[in-house]
């Protein structure tokens, strides 16, 4: 071939690449118009938020107190800052909530919220929930964007989604997949849960931003992956927006989520356990003890008994069955099917304000502010008796009346205490100051609340 040939060639490839590059991809195919998602995440993006939290602790340095004890010089508290980015979504652009997780704001001093179009706003905390990971924050901003939220109990495995958030902290990012799977329970470090599964690509800092469907609607809380590198895997879990959603609304209402309690103790069907009750296979939970005038107990449920399934939802062990009751709202119906004498029965009950199975102090009585109240443990109840305190603010009247984390109350007003119900009834009848036992490092003690 002459040179003048290959040359001919040459500028020929040259334009056909020059050509194809500057074509970009095709409109249509046979006359039919290729999808996009540019036209739905126009509308969605907007309502997606980043979320930077700061997190300011007092800490005592040993080395600097003893120096300054030394030299006589005074203690100053040093300052651990911790900051977090994480994402949300505006849900409610009229009054400016905004959905994002726990873990992002979790313990902030500081939580500082960035929309696409540049403006910047200070949040203000309407509260948290550990438990289920969800919280909510507000702003006070016009001309917002909001995403609705639509029944995710409508998801099917297959359908088509989309994640949305700050990954990295890189800005806001979209990526897309299907459902993988609902309903996931049993994921080891998370709290109550009845997570969706996807492999939308969700990466540290999605957390709390959308999951979306093709029509724009929000039907998840983007909260956790699973990856033994840190990185996404094709493994990501959204909290369902049918939850998110009634976990908001306690929390706008209340502050707080106010959980339920059958009142019963329970423990998982073992091998010899099914063999013993000539069960078919080792699925459910049996019954070991009902509080008196409990849920369960006005149910008719008896030690014994084997619960299968609550409100339609099959409970296999008692992990199943301590997630669902988690999750259970209060003046909510509540089906439950179990097995007794080796017949299935079905009862109905509900669960009142007073069946609640953890309480903020202030709800009892105003000097115990600060202090988080829940029933006993099941697995302490055979050693103690009486209501935990299982969390304390340093500082509060709680606090200042010299309770601490980890005390029960076995009497109030010299009634003896087993549940919070019964505490609750106590010392809304007292007329004058309440009189608390409580049980510290195998001591009791006397305290008047003031």
């Amino acid at each position: 071939m002459s040179i003048s040939a290959m040359k001919q060639i040459l500028i020929f490839c040259v334009t056909l690449f020059t050509t194809i590059s500057h074509a970009g991809l095709p409109t249509a195919v046979d006359g039919i118009a290729v999808p996009s998602l540019a036209p739905i995440l126009e509308k969605v993006t907007p309502a997606v938020v980043n979320i930077h939290s700061t997190t300011r602790q007092k800490i005592n340095s040993r080395n600097q107190s003893f120096y300054n004890w030394y030299y006589g010089l005074p203690n100053v508290p040093q300052e651990r800052v911790t900051q977090s980015l994480g994402s949300g979504v505006i849900v409610d652009a009229q009054n400016g909530y905004i959905l994002t997780n726990n873990h992002v704001i979790d313990g902030a001093t500081d939580i500082q919220i960035s929309l696409q179009d540049g403006r910047s706003f200070t949040a203000k905390l309407i509260g948290t929930d550990e438990g289920t990971d969800v919280a909510v924050v507000q702003i006070n901003a016009k001309n917002l964007t909001q995403v609705n939220l639509t029944d995710s109990k409508k998801l099917r495995v297959g359908d088509f989604v989309v994640a949305v958030g700050n990954p990295f902290g890189l800005g806001q990012t979209v990526t897309s997949g299907i459902v993988s799977a609902l309903g996931r329970t049993s994921i080891q470090g998370l709290g109550y849960q009845n997570f969706i599964q996807t492999d939308a690509s969700i990466n540290p800092g999605n957390s709390g931003g959308a999951l979306i469907n093709l029509k724009g609607e929000l039907i998840g809380i983007n909260t956790a992956i699973y990856s033994p590198s840190g990185g996404n895997v094709g493994i990501g879990f959204a909290i369902p927006s049918t939850l998110a959603n009634r976990i908001m609304k306690q929390l706008i209402n209340f502050g707080q989520v106010r959980r339920g309690s059958l009142g019963v103790d329970v423990q998982d069907i073992t091998a010899n356990l099914a063999r013993a009750f000539n069960l078919n296979k080792n699925s459910g939970v049996i019954i070991t003890d009902v509080e008196p005038d409990s849920p369960a107990d006005s149910a008719g449920l008896q030690a014994g008994d084997i619960i299968t399934q609550l409100n339609g939802v099959i409970v296999k062990n008692q992990h199943d069955f301590d997630n669902q009751e988690g999750l259970f709202e209060l003046n909510t119906p509540i089906d439950i099917n179990y097995i007794r004498n080796e017949q299935a029965k079905f009862s109905k009950t509900k669960i009142h304000a007073f069946d609640r199975k953890e309480f903020d102090g202030k709800e009892l009585h105003k000097s115990l502010s600060g202090a988080h109240f829940i029933n006993l443990p099941a697995r302490l109840k055979s050693k103690y008796q009486g209501i935990l305190i299982d969390e304390i603010k340093r500082g509060s009247h709680a606090w200042n009346q010299g309770l601490r984390s980890g005390d029960l109350i076995t009497t109030a007003n010299k009634k003896e205490i087993t549940n919070l119900k019964q505490l609750k009834i106590v010392l809304d009848n007292s007329r004058k100051s309440p009189i608390l036992t409580i049980y510290r490092n195998y001591r009791n003690y006397i305290l008047v609340l003031e």
